[in-house]
């Protein structure tokens, strides 16, 4: 199968019931592992990269492992830019063939976040791209990236914030975290009242470390989009602490390598399962 347009593959969620888990992805074994972690589960997801992970390559270059990865599989699977940091990047993401794109401005005024977010969808949608944008701020560590802030999402800025912006998708903060350090406490009474204003479906970041449980409730408050990133490179990372642990000399890299992809792999399997059961 091709990688799956980002419009296609959010009506395809809604139609069928599913939350769509985002999984981040940093290397060609992480990103053949989330791929063949969904069809494992036959279920659908996207595989995801940060602006901030695109300096260890180029959107070129996930680009086509993706759609290797992707291409012997029948579940539907989307490549999307997360936390897109400027609008070059955006624009060699969208270039590149990527499915669906973020643009992170949520660190900025409320009106620079609109005219940012803007300018986005203006591009994104001439070439029939979604977009998803942030509104609040999250605690906690995304990549080497620090927030010791925690501004939840305001409901009362939502439907402005979506209508002038025209994104597709909202990410907003709600007690949701970034990282394994803090743990996240969801408020769900806030959720539900985003969901009754927000125009679009909406999306939570730093899935790591919520219980399932709370985010199968979250799916009844138009949860469409969660995202993975550590429990996933904790088990690519684990693997080699391990045998080297073991033994100080380990050097064997291909098979602490494909040992990595089945415990990331297995994790993805583990997680989209979970969230939709």
């Amino acid at each position: 199968m091709k990688l799956v347009n980002g419009f296609d593959l959010m009506e395809f969620a809604t139609k069928n019931g599913y939350i769509l888990p985002a999984f981040n992805t940093t290397n060609l074994e992480m990103t053949y592992a989330i791929a063949e972690g969904l069809s494992d589960a036959g279920l659908p997801g996207y595989i995801q990269i940060s602006s901030n992970n695109l300096r260890l390559s180029n959107p070129k270059i996930i680009t086509e492992i993706a759609r290797d990865a992707v291409r012997n599989l029948d579940v539907p699977i989307g490549l999307h830019l997360d936390h897109g940091k400027s609008f070059k990047d955006v624009k060699d993401c969208v270039d590149a063939g990527f499915t669906s794109i973020m643009i992170d401005a949520s660190h900025l005024s409320f009106e620079e976040n609109i005219n940012e977010v803007r300018k986005t969808v203006e591009y994104c949608h001439f070439y029939g791209i979604p977009v998803e944008a942030e509104l609040g701020a999250l605690r906690g560590k995304e990549e080497d990236i620090v927030n010791e802030s925690d501004s939840k999402t305001d409901p009362d800025m939502v439907n402005e914030f979506v209508t002038r912006s025209g994104c597709d998708l909202l990410a907003i903060s709600v007690g949701n975290v970034h990282g394994l350090d803090i743990t996240p406490v969801i408020d769900l009474p806030l959720l539900e009242k985003i969901s009754k204003i927000s125009p679009v479906p909406l999306v939570l970041h730093g899935g790591s470390g919520i219980p399932f449980e709370t985010i199968r409730n979250a799916k009844k408050f138009n949860l469409i989009k969660i995202n993975y990133g550590s429990d996933l490179r904790k088990e690519f990372i684990r693997t080699f602490g391990e045998a080297y642990e073991l033994d100080h000399n380990a050097h064997d890299v291909i098979h602490l390598s494909m040992d990595s992809k089945a415990n990331v792999r297995n994790k993805a399997r583990e997680l989209v399962t979970m969230i939709n059961s």
